[in-house]
């Protein structure tokens, strides 16, 4: 198993990060009933011997991962929470002051979550080159409360641009739509379609204490994403994905590394009590805009390459049907025509049968990415709120220009891309729904 280091930044990044602490503990639980420290355990968990007096010891399971924010408040939810005792002070860095939602509220300490983030990502290609660095980032729907979220976004996007592996975009809209849809269908007509206490998205605190909060649900999704993407690092498969393979075989170009997330069926993170849907079904869903988590459509643009990664008892022979079945009615660049990564983990969430996460390496994003410089452009013309970041030592107007410059490069690049796609498939056929 390949041993791997999680960091968790800012606010959203610790509560999606224990969120997923939580679940993985879980998912080693139910299938290690006797609690051995395995080698599935030692991917993410480091087991640990520590005094009691008098003579006695305890081990504990301590997840390899740090926790960084610029305040307090989530890391001591979390040490006052169930996961309180899986973490020890080395893990915890934190200040007191918060960044009053400025990318670079000093020269050397890049905060808000995107830019202590990209700060952190930043030092550690310097220390670690050859380690792959790959990023979860969520963006703000155009109805964000942060009325500079538009300026901390581009300036991160730069440095995502630059120094990440690969990028798994999350929007935040993307997230609201698939909670409202698991409400809905959880109130629903049919018999037995209700959504179960304790299930992975509509409840548990993901290690945090006190009452569920509003975001919970959307967190846990991007921690479903995590399990996922991790799953083969953690169990055993036939046809197992290293972390470090999703680079090396989903990004041909180092710059356009953003990779569309999607994940099916949604059933599985409601933990819906519905008979199990047709397996091909599945793999139809995983290209549907209904299942993306930013608002995209895949099927409409062209790919670059993809993975589809599998959890449960999915046969080589399964896959593959279904990537033909597919194949006729998605776009793929015409030097990659062959262009599929695949994954088949043996062990499924808890309580189901099957799951599918899809990496997308499209050109889809190019329009969130047109949309984020079109918020950013609105507010820069005005030079609204300006003075909150250029008052800071070290910050110049030119950071802006420079990191709106290379997300215009950026689209460009999609966009060349995209202009190939008409001469690729003229009379595309439409992707059927599974019958």
């Amino acid at each position: 198993m390949t041993q791997s280091v999680v960091v968790q930044v800012g606010q959203c990044g610790n509560q999606v990060g224990c969120r997923f602490w939580d679940l993985a503990l879980r998912e080693h639980a139910h299938v290690n009933k006797r609690g051995l420290y395995d080698e599935a355990i030692s991917s993410f968990f480091r087991n640990v011997d520590s005094s009691v007096g008098d003579g006695l010891t305890f081990t504990y399971l301590n997840p390899q991962a740090v926790l960084v924010d610029m305040e307090e408040g989530v890391v001591n939810e979390i040490l006052q929470g169930p996961l309180r005792e899986v973490f020890d002070s080395t893990q915890l860095l934190t200040d007191v002051s918060g960044s009053g939602n400025n990318w670079l509220y000093f020269a050397s300490r890049r905060c808000t979550g995107s830019g202590l983030g990209t700060r952190v990502l930043s030092l550690l290609e310097e220390e670690f080159p050859e380690v792959c660095r790959i990023v979860t980032s969520i963006y703000p729907s155009a109805e964000d409360d942060v009325i500079t979220s538009p300026y901390n976004s581009i300036l991160a996007m730069n440095e995502l641009t630059e120094h990440a592996d690969c990028v798994l975009p999350v929007e935040n809209q993307s997230l609201v739509d698939i909670v409202n849809k698991i409400k809905v269908m959880s109130h629903g007509a049919k018999p037995g379609l209700i959504i179960k206490r304790n299930s992975t998205v509509t409840s548990g605190q993901g290690g945090l204490s006190g009452a569920e909060k509003p975001f919970d649900a959307m967190n846990n999704i991007v921690a479903n994403l995590l399990l996922n993407i991790t799953s083969s690092a953690r169990f055993e498969g036939s046809l197992n994905m290293d972390l470090n393979e999703i680079a090396m075989n989903l990004v041909p170009f180092p710059r356009l590394h953003y990779l569309v997330p999607s994940l099916t069926p949604l059933y599985t993170l409601a933990d819906i009590n519905v008979p199990p849907r047709r397996l091909d079904q599945m793999f139809s869903d995983a290209f549907s805009k209904d299942h993306q988590l930013i608002q995209a459509d895949p099927k409409h643009s062209l790919y670059l390459a993809c993975a589809l990664m599998v959890r449960g008892n999915v046969q080589v022979s399964d896959v593959r049907r279904n990537i033909e079945r597919l194949r006729p009615s998605l776009p793929f660049v015409s030097w990659n025509q062959e262009g599929w990564k695949t994954s088949l983990c043996s062990v499924p969430p808890v309580g189901h049968s099957h799951s599918l996460l899809a990496l997308a390496n499209n050109t889809c994003v190019k329009p969130t990415f047109m949309e984020l410089r079109e918020r950013f452009t609105k507010l820069y013309r005005k030079k609204a709120h300006l003075h909150h970041y250029l008052h800071v030592e070290g910050m110049e107007q030119s950071f802006f220009s420079e990191a709106v410059a290379s997300l215009s490069s950026l689209i460009e690049e999609y966009h060349h891309l995209d202009a190939t796609k008409a001469k690729l498939m003229p009379d595309a056929p439409r992707l059927s729904i599974a019958r």
